[in-house]
């Protein structure tokens, strides 16, 4: 994963002042934090703009007073009125240091479902994952070839490696091949739609029907 190179300028001030006075000079404050000391900054709108502006997720690595620091971006504070960017605050990356982060998803392959005259709808556009500097991924990647009108694929048919963690629920829904109205008033794919809920329901406790179960909650 190649990091975005931003260029920061040291801050010796902090607080509102000193951010407020950052801000008139046309810099954005910044922080960064997770290694033995928390370094105040500031960098132009500009060099931003390709880690903020976009859906996918970027490693930066921001130099500072001379030295490179890898790191995330972990919150930013946006103007109510302006949306103007008012604060970022960095997280360094330290080897073997799991971390919790948010990448896209993306699909891959052509759904037997959208040639049969159903639309391929997205539910899900990122994922939690939990892993090591070092194995850190930009995107995950879905296989639809195989959905079939009515079908879904969800959070438990994303492959990852062993190294990585992914913190969303198994059961849900990232995708699905919707049947158009038309599809559905001549009964066409209603076997494909039943083949592809089987087995999504619910479990209840032992025992006790799903159905049951969430009726008493």
């Amino acid at each position: 994963m190649i990091p975005l190179q931003i260029k920061g300028e040291l801050r010796s001030g902090t607080g509102k002042r000193a951010a407020r006075a950052a801000r008139r000079d046309g810099f954005i404050p910044c922080e960064l934090y997770g290694g033995k000391e928390n370094i105040h900054f500031s960098v132009t709108p500009q060099s931003l703009k390709d880690l903020v502006y976009t859906p996918e997720f970027h490693v930066a690595e921001v130099e500072i007073d001379g030295r490179k620091h890898r790191c995330i971006m972990k919150d930013i504070q946006f103007h109510p009125v302006t949306e103007d960017i008012l604060h970022v605050d960095f997280l360094k990356l330290e080897e073997g240091r799991k971390i919790k982060v948010e990448v896209p998803i993306h699909f891959s392959g052509m759904a037997p479902g959208v040639k049969a005259g159903g639309k391929l709808t997205q539910k899900l556009h990122r994922v939690s994952i939990k892993t090591t500097p070092a194995n850190l991924i930009e995107d995950v990647t879905l296989d639809v070839s195989k959905l079939k009108l009515g079908q879904s694929v969800r959070i438990r048919d994303i492959k990852v490696g062993d190294e990585i963690e992914v913190l969303n629920n198994p059961s849900i829904p990232v995708g699905s091949v919707a049947i158009p109205r038309a599809l559905k008033s001549t009964g066409a794919g209603e076997d494909e739609e039943e083949e592809g809920e089987e087995g999504t329901e619910e479990e209840g406790t032992e025992g006790t029907p799903a159905e049951e179960t969430s009726a008493s909650e």
